[in-house]
């Protein structure tokens, strides 16, 4: 009974508190409703998906993520607001890391208890690249909402204070994204395996990725000028005038 108080008392802490240390599960009472669209891909948010241009508000299985970069503290880095939704019985998860295959990633988990309604909970995890093995991992996490409906699993959260670098003397925001899934053992994650790892992405750009089946943006192209070509045959006209005059003055002359 204590521990179940504990573990309410820390779910309700991640609705209202400023920032939570995020280095063990945190179970949540009841979902929260969470509406994630493809609406602002390319324009006011960057998004990566599989398979391309999937669309995680229709029936289809979809795995999508996208992030958008808020403000930017110096020294401490840029916060990053993402989204996440996919089809799972266990947990869906989206990683960020310098390097897929070597080094760590910082998984951020959002998965689905069978064992209670289906309640939505959040974790975050760090991927060792080499071996896959997950660790706790301690990372700030503000704004945790999320959802578990008929399977699908949709989730918001954001990352304050991002850094791609070790080093607050310079401040990137360019990192490798995997997307991915696992199953969830009682209270531990199993093997995660990624479904998507894009290449090095600027996430504070919204169009970093697009050409890769992540926007449903309209592009409006401008028309072409026409001050060349008019330019153009301006000078066309006044050439062919002097020429037909020099012809006319030729004809006098030797008539």
């Amino acid at each position: 009974m204590e521990r179940g108080l504990s573990l309410l008392i820390a779910a309700v802490m991640l609705f209202v508190a400023p920032g939570v240390q995020a280095t063990d599960s945190f179970s949540f009472a009841t979902n929260a409703t969470v509406n994630i669209t493809r609406t602002g891909c390319g324009m006011s948010k960057l998004c990566i998906q599989t398979p391309d241009n999937c669309d995680p508000a229709g029936n289809s299985s979809c795995f999508f993520g996208s992030v958008a970069a808020g403000n930017t503290t110096a020294p401490n880095g840029t916060e990053l607001m993402f989204q996440l939704s996919g089809n799972s019985t266990g947990y869906i998860a989206l990683g960020l890391t310098a390097s897929a295959t070597q080094g760590t990633t910082a998984l951020y988990i959002c998965a689905q208890n069978s064992s209670n309604n289906a309640s939505f909970f959040f974790a975050a995890r760090q991927r060792n690249n080499i071996n896959n093995a997950l660790s706790t991992f301690n990372s700030t996490v503000t704004k945790i909402r999320g959802q578990v409906v008929n399977g699908k699993i949709q989730c918001e959260f954001c990352v304050p204070n991002s850094n791609a670098t070790n080093t607050r003397s310079a401040d990137s925001t360019t990192y490798v994204v995997i997307l991915g899934s696992g199953p969830l053992n009682g209270n531990d994650f199993g093997t995660f395996t990624a479904s998507k790892t894009t290449d090095p992405l600027n996430l504070a750009n919204p169009s970093a990725n697009v050409g890769n089946g992540t926007t449903n943006a309209t592009t409006t192209t401008a028309p072409p000028s026409t001050t060349k070509n008019s330019a153009s045959g301006a000078l066309h006209s006044h050439a062919l005038t002097l020429l037909l005059t020099v012809l006319m003055l030729f004809v006098l002359k030797t008539a």
